[in-house]
């Protein structure tokens, strides 16, 4: 997501190093090459003239100080503006309802029943007790795939695989949730492969009928341009509250993301990257405009760690490496929480620094099956005493994990690397703590 437009904009940028001060020539040459990265990562020409001259005018009335060189003084005027492009500030849902109605809507395909199911789970990690309705009565086996996705989140699904009207079905889940307590209903709506007057008339009707605190509209980033015109079409037809823009892991140019409010000056309120439930984050335009500049997103990157590790399982690895009692079984969960978290690219990507020196390389969310191939192949004493690990049980473990004993060799060092950092860290806290180092 955004790489490209990020190493434009940082080459744009690039122009007014070892410049002195701001010039209206200088301005003017790297304008234009914000407004070419800007097209070229499928931003419309309108929208990007009128970001770019914001940002000339801004450039134009600005001192530099003697601290900030020219190039960080116009970094910080398209951060500024581009967050203000973004939304400005984090747009929340409305959950004032007793139940909360929310309403999804969206073309066929865009993952919409996937973000539906991503959204239960973010509103049950947050204390809600949701209900996941199955509206979509056309597309085969939609109401299977929310039935498993409920089951998946831990989430009760309503659903009526006897009834063919959406509407009756939405009505009698507001019922059966006043009944049960559930005080959120997450409504996911048939879609289709475009925009046609039935499909536009059945939402426009769960609309009136239901009277939903929230409608999110769900839409494929990759779709780019294609994108903000659907949204425009069924903003006039359902005057929605906020945008929901998916597969922005893919091979998105960012154009989606980036014009979108200003198209239909409707919020985005969510980002979903991958298929993994736990792959959803709320939208933050500084946060955005900071990853689209390549300064990283080390905010949500902790968020999203928070959500996902396990409080007591923390807590009991935290004693382990206190003890230097770490071995290959913590190693092994410490891994399936990282892969909860979502796409691995697109997580190094929130860290300051690490998004540019990666562009390049293919990482993909396969990158540890060797390792866990190596570590399932060991025994558990030998997974809870590495140290055990002589030559042949090495060439055992690689034949059994279909590796070989130079890529085990190598684990087993990194992590011996890995304990003895930990201990050393753990050594500088009692230090620090006022524990003497040494004996008197």
């Amino acid at each position: 997501m955004f790489e490209n437009l990020s190493s434009k904009l940082d080459k744009a940028f690039q122009t007014l190093k070892g410049q002195s001060k701001l010039t209206e020539l200088n301005i003017a040459e790297t304008v234009k090459e914000i407004r070419r990265a800007l097209v070229d990562a499928d931003v419309s020409y309108k929208i990007a003239k009128d970001f770019t001259n914001r940002i000339k005018d801004k450039a134009l009335g600005g001192d530099v100080l003697t601290s900030v060189s020219p190039g960080q003084l116009m970094t910080k005027i398209v951060n500024d503006e581009l967050v203000e492009l973004l939304g400005g500030e984090t747009q929340p849902i409305d959950l004032s309802g007793n139940p909360s109605v929310i309403l999804i809507a969206g073309l066929q395909g865009s993952g919409k029943t996937t973000f539906s199911g991503k959204l239960v789970k973010h509103l049950k990690s947050k204390g809600r007790n949701p209900l996941l309705v199955a509206c979509d009565v056309y597309r085969p086996a939609a109401i299977n795939q929310i039935k498993v996705l409920g089951e998946q989140v831990g989430v009760s699904v309503f659903a009526n695989e006897d009834l063919k009207d959406p509407l009756a079905i939405a009505k009698d889940a507001i019922k059966h949730a006043k009944a049960n307590n559930y005080n959120v209903v997450v409504v996911d709506t048939a879609g289709r492969l475009s925009v046609d007057e039935v499909m536009m008339n059945e939402i426009g009707n769960l609309k009136s009928a239901l009277n939903p605190q929230e409608i999110l509209f769900v839409v494929d980033a990759m779709t780019g341009q294609d994108a903000v015109n659907t949204a425009k079409v069924f903003n006039d037809k359902l005057d929605f509250d906020g945008v929901v823009l998916t597969k922005l892991d893919g091979d998105t140019k960012g154009g989606a993301a980036i014009s979108i409010k200003a198209i239909v000056n409707k919020p985005i309120k969510f980002v979903s990257t991958g298929e993994k439930m736990e792959a959803l984050d709320v939208f933050h335009p500084d946060r955005m405009a900071s990853r689209i500049l390549g300064m990283g997103d080390i905010v949500s990157f902790v968020e999203r760690a928070q959500d996902t590790f396990d409080k007591d399982e923390a807590a009991k690895l935290q004693k382990k490496m206190r003890k230097n009692q770490f071995d290959f079984d913590d190693f092994l969960k410490q891994l399936a929480q990282i892969k909860k978290m979502g796409n691995i690219k697109d997580l190094m990507g929130m860290i300051p620094g690490v998004g540019k020196a990666i562009k390049d390389v293919d990482i993909d969310d396969d990158s540890f099956k060797g390792i866990e191939a190596i570590i399932h192949s060991m025994t558990s004493e030998e997974r809870q005493s590495p140290q055990i690990l002589d030559g042949s049980r090495k060439q055992r473990i690689a034949k059994g994990s279909g590796t070989s004993t130079t890529e085990v060799n190598k684990l087993v060092k990194q992590f011996d690397e890995m304990k003895k950092m930990m201990k050393q860290m753990n050594s500088s806290k009692g230090t620090r703590a006022g524990k003497m180092p040494f004996k008197r």
